[in-house]
């Protein structure tokens, strides 16, 4: 049912006390309703003996004024409850000015180009970069005006796009032969309607059927925009209720810049001793010219993101890169050579979003600032960080355990360490404490002083590589635009830009220093871009065994403080771990002790079991379940399994890595949503047997797919793929003298003392799982082998039965 209707109503006599969640099958029905997403809407007492048994089940419907009467008739009481039903109707579209680009308008830009551009090539050498950079921006513009002016026009709704010349013919054939039977009224013209009428209907599925396979086919790698594509195609969600004016957009800018000067007003460092940092022996002086070549296999991997004042749209620019890439390589090339960075990067247009459907969009602060940079800037940034990265990595600058925005670094990879330690904790009967630390608006706080005398003498970026940096953070702006309305421009003083290609590496450069503080307390910690998570053992016998962490939280606010970022102690979560000795005093963390809390898109518990995960899992994928029930015929079974294993399968695998050893229970619940998945897929009937269904597919179970993902970590950790916090975990049991084992690669399985669910931490069960295997699947070549050989191999462990 949940994956057919969007509006459910389910009442009755459920002969289950809710009221009582303590008990097992109320706890297991509050936990099903939960990951169904299933609201349950009567509180009080239903039957004569003060238990909850008549409940008022919904999903999609708005229920309120619920009542319960007195017991007349029978011994439960009548519930009363009103249901609003209406839909929300769109507001019309705002009208916004854009261009036509037709298709073929590719060689006649280059033709226009070619001889707009030619005066200022040939004397490039006589201009510096601000000149050649206005220069190119103003020829693509005039260029553009002269093949496609800007016009007014209203966005097309995506329905629109499998309307064309096809189905409008069916559909005038339609309406001409209503007008017929309309004014002869005979049996033969309102047969021919119908007919006319069934061949408009499958003209239509033709064509979307087709528009689907091609917006499938072309984001299949995607899943990010595949759904928010499918999203928008299946519920269009109504425009914005905010006047897109100048005003509104001046509000927004004010209300921005007000919250980042009140964070940094807000700031007192108190006194610190700072950490003394080891300065980088080798320096990085200037970067290196770079090659069209090199340019041009860029501009193929960067994502086409646009900003409004693009001279040239991402998607045309690729078309007409051949004709416009000497220029934009001659732009790059002398702001790399003269460490000036062209004001046109650095003005950003901030559009305001909002965090989610649920809330009140009349409020400011619900809204998120998504920053856009012109396509060109990330382009000049790609070719920085192209020749910076290997300089980071040979040195080892970055922290080891900052996972944000690295090669072979993930959230999945972050968590796996942070649960390796805990799981070994944990799992030999011992306690501990998790803290999740929350910094408030830290990529806009960042000093740029600090941050540039951090590059010169931590980094060790000096000369010309410095100026070009100095040159990149001075002089920055924003605006906000909404609908077609845009603000005035703010200066930007302080922060890194969101929305670049450096940003997120500058701050991570800027935070180095932290790992100082929380080494000096013995404090385990990782961090992941501006999350940070702190775990400690906590000593049984210790009267004070929060003690280390306070002081390190202490130092650690201070040290926030003195570089401009602020610790947002409300936000801050703790979660005690596995602990049933006697009460602790938490002190400052006494209001930041949680039973749950999630991080880094995992819901962890007190209790390491992981429900809430499952349930959240569970919900997020029957939701998109029933989304894609929607369209599954107009796809072809190829086009809609890729689907399902974008919206489902993805969600199935995040951060599987971390289930093993959770329950049976919550495994079978995981696995029910696969199955759910196979029959929408293939159509099957509830009564079936699914496991030949799975079989047919391919699809590896869920705990196949668990296992699956631990080894691959494995194998990334022994060839140089998997982040060097990975790679410790994994060691190669080398015997003291000659055995026939020698050359079978087998892992060491670290000895633990095991007193409670069992071994769940990865350097053990990683090792366990690689030694069970065969020969010829540890020795693959390359990943892509490994991948093949290993679900072979778990193809034949799962279905070999069948």
């Amino acid at each position: 049912m949940l994956i057919k209707y969007d509006r459910i109503l389910i009442v009755g006599d459920f002969n289950i006390h809710v009221c009582c969640p303590s008990t097992l099958m109320a706890k297991d029905f509050l936990e099903l309703m939960e990951a169904f997403n299933l609201t349950q809407s009567v509180t009080g007492a239903t039957q004569i003996h003060g238990h909850t048994l008549d409940l008022v089940l919904s999903y999609g419907l708005t229920v309120h004024n619920v009542s319960v009467g007195d017991a007349v008739f029978s011994d439960h009481s009548p519930v009363r409850f009103d249901l609003d039903t209406h839909c929300n109707t769109s507001l019309p579209a705002p009208v916004r000015f854009g261009r036509f680009i037709k298709p073929d308008a590719a060689s006649a830009f280059a033709t226009l180009f070619s001889t707009a551009s030619e005066a200022f090539m040939t004397s490039g050498a006589a201009l510096d970069t601000e000149q050649l950079m206005n220069c190119f921006t103003s020829t693509c513009v005039t260029v553009l005006d002269s093949l496609a002016p800007l016009k007014a026009m209203r966005p097309k709704t995506k329905q629109e796009e499998w309307l064309n010349d096809v189905t409008r013919a069916a559909r005038r054939e339609c309406r001409k032969a209503e007008r017929r039977w309309k004014k002869d009224g005979l049996q033969v013209s309102y047969q021919i309607l119908k007919d006319s009428w069934r061949h408009y209907q499958n003209v239509v599925k033709i064509e979307k059927t087709k528009y689907l396979s091609d917006l499938i086919s072309d984001n299949i790698n995607n899943p990010r925009v595949l759904f928010k594509t499918i999203d928008s195609v299946l519920n269009p969600s109504p425009s914005t209720i905010l006047e897109q004016s100048y005003e509104t957009c001046e509000n927004f800018l004010q209300f921005f810049k007000d919250k980042v000067a009140s964070v940094r007003s807000n700031i007192s460092p108190p006194s610190f001793n700072m950490p003394t940092l080891t300065q980088c022996s080798k320096g990085f002086y200037q970067f290196e010219p770079v090659s069209l070549a090199f340019i041009t296999e860029m501009v193929k991997g960067l994502k086409p993101s646009s900003s409004p004042i693009d001279p040239v749209p991402p998607r045309f620019f690729r078309e007409v890169w051949p004709t416009v890439g000497p220029s934009v390589c001659a732009i790059i090339n002398s702001s790399l050579a003269s460490g000036i960075v062209p004001s046109f990067c650095k003005k950003a247009t901030v559009e305001p979003l909002l965090k989610k459907t649920s809330l009140d969009p009349s409020i400011l602060s619900n809204y998120r600032p998504i920053s856009k940079l012109p396509f060109i800037s990330k382009i000049l940034e790609r070719s920085v960080l192209a020749q910076m990265q290997p300089f980071l990595d040979e040195n080892g600058i970055l922290d080891t355990f900052q996972s944000g925005y690295r090669a072979f670094h993930s959230t999945e990879s972050a968590l796996l360490k942070v649960f390796n330690d805990l799981f070994l904790i944990t799992d030999s009967g011992g306690s501990a404490i998790l803290v999740l630390l929350d910094l408030t608006a830290a990529f806009d706080t960042v000093d740029h002083t600090i941050l540039l005398s951090r590059l010169e003498n931590c980094v060790g970026v000096r000369g010309s590589a410095l100026e070009w940096f100095r040159s990149y953070l001075s002089g920055r702006c924003l605006a906000v635009g909404l609908g077609g309305s845009y603000s005035s421009t703010a200066p930007l003083d302080c922060g890194v830009p969101q929305g670049s290609i450096l940003g997120p590496i500058l701050f991570a450069l800027y935070l180095v220093p932290l790992g100082a503080v929380l080494k000096k307390h013995g404090i385990s910690y990782h961090l992941y871009a501006d999350d940070c998570q702190l775990y400690l053992p906590l000593a049984k016998n210790d009267h004070a065994p929060l003690t280390p962490l306070l002081e390190c939280l202490r130092d650690v606010k201070a040290w926030l403080a003195h570089n401009f970022l602020m610790l947002n102690e409300e936000k801050t979560e703790a979660i005690l771990l596995n602990y049933k000795g006697p009460p602790i005093d938490f002190g400052p963390l006494q209001n930041n002790i949680r039973p749950s809390a999630t991080s880094l898109g995992v819901i962890i518990d007190s209790d390491f079991k992981l429900n809430k995960q499952i349930n959240a899992v569970i919900k997020s994928c029957f939701y998109h379940l029933r989304l894609l029930s929607k369209i599954k015929s107009f796809l072809s079974l190829q086009h809609f399994e890729q689907v399902m294993h974008a919206f489902i399968s993805s969600r199935l695998d995040y951060c599987n890595a971390l289930y093993s050893g959770i329950s049976q229970k919550s495994l079978s619940r995981l696995q029910l949503v696969q199955n759910s998945a196979a029959r929408l897929l293939t159509g099957t009937k509830k009564g079936e047997h699914i496991t030949p269904i799975l079989a047919s597919l391919h699809w590896l179970p869920v705990r196949f797919r668990i296992d699956f993902k631990i080894l691959l970590f494995v194998f990334k950790a022994l060839n140089g793929l998997a982040p060097k916090y990975i790679s410790d975990l994994i060691q190669v049991y080398s015997p003291a003298r000659s055995l026939r084992s020698e050359g079978q690669l087998q892992l060491v399985v670290p000895k633990t003392r095991l007193k409670t669910r069992g071994d769940r931490a990865f350097s053990v069960v990683g090792p366990k799982l690689w030694n069970s295997l065969p020969s010829q699947v540890k020795k693959a070549p390359n990943i892509e082998s490994f991948k093949s050989r290993l679900k072979t191999h778990f193809y034949s462990l799962a279905f070999s039965s069948e």
